[in-house]
């Protein structure tokens, strides 16, 4: 089976990115206002204002950063929160920015709060304030910084200071996407890897993408695998029954850890209230891997509710768990 592309040395995950505005499928609001925004800082020939993207993994956060950086005409450079763990860390990123740079900076809630500081007036007034010495020596060294824009991305706006969120000229959210821009992605995604799907194979592999691209495209990427291992040509709809079956990952796309946290909650709290905390500890897992990688598609398609008293198991949930 061969594949339009010579993949060796490049990443699948960099293959199927979008490399346009035309290929980025979906989240039409978010486009539209970064048409208006980009078109006049162009116009301007300015920097375009700092933006904070925001929702869940997996839905083309990282993507878009690009793709923006691509249509300003500038050179991206990439770090994360964690990666940023000392004020030296962020005063090298930013003091190595050219002008009219994008410098993106993902899991941005994960910044603590000494180096959120130091942003406040580099993202105000391009300025990198730096403290050197200790005790009565000390003394500040301010370093004017080139016009830049800063892209942000988080999981998790709520965990981001009051003022770190309004030095931002534009907060986005990311929607989950509809059924049927997913199963434009995965025809695409088929189409760049080679491999011949059927239409019914596209429409059931949409329906448990948990309404999201990177989801779509990891389960394409293992059938890909059944297909070629097995020596077939095409993924149809018995390939994607044989690949859902060995992911342990059911019609509407709950896996195995989605399954047991539903199971959990009903049989050790007798389906909620319950708080995240006892939850968490009853399943092993930390707090944050269920509020960021469980509960979101779980309360998307109202199978947990949240209330004051803490997480329910919903009767749509539990009749699914019965069939």
């Amino acid at each position: 089976m061969k594949t339009p592309f010579n993949t060796k040395g490049v990443a699948i995950e960099v293959l199927l990115r979008p490399g346009s505005w035309e290929e980025y499928i979906g989240q039409e609001k978010i486009k539209k206002n970064l048409e208006i925004m980009l078109g006049a800082a162009k116009k301007r020939k300015e920097p375009c204002d700092h933006l904070l993207l925001y929702g869940q993994t997996g839905l083309g956060k990282t993507t878009l950063a690009h793709l923006i950086a691509r249509e300003l005409g500038a050179n991206l450079k990439a770090t994360s929160g964690p990666a940023l763990e000392k004020i030296g860390d962020l005063a090298a990123a930013l003091s190595s920015l050219e002008p009219n740079e994008v410098l993106f900076i993902d899991e941005i809630h994960r910044l603590n709060r000494m180096i959120e500081e130091v942003l406040y007036p580099a993202l105000e007034t391009r300025k990198l304030n730096l403290m050197v010495g200790k005790g009565p020596g000390a003394r500040m060294f301010t370093l004017d910084l080139p016009p830049f824009t800063l892209i942000a991305a988080t999981t998790r706006v709520h965990l981001l200071s009051a003022p770190l969120r309004s030095r931002f000229g534009a907060v986005l959210h990311f929607d989950y996407y509809t059924l049927p821009d997913i199963e434009t992605i995965i025809k695409r995604s088929a189409k760049i890897l080679g491999i011949p799907i059927t239409p019914d194979a596209v429409k059931r592999f949409a329906m448990v993408s948990r309404a999201t691209p990177r989801v779509a495209n990891q389960l394409l990427k293992r059938a890909r695998d059944y297909v070629e291992f097995h020596n077939e040509r095409t993924i149809d709809d018995e390939v994607v029954s044989k690949t859902l079956a060995l992911l342990e990952i059911d019609e509407l796309g709950l896996t195995s850890a989605d399954r047991r946290l539903l199971h959990v909650a009903i049989t050790k709290f007798h389906g909620g209230p319950v708080g995240i905390d006892a939850l968490a500890a009853a399943l092993n897992e930390d707090r944050g891997t269920i509020e960021d990688v469980y509960e979101p598609y779980l309360m998307s398609i109202n199978f947990i509710s949240r209330t004051p008293a803490g997480r329910v198991v919903t009767q749509k949930a539990k009749e699914h768990l019965r069939q």
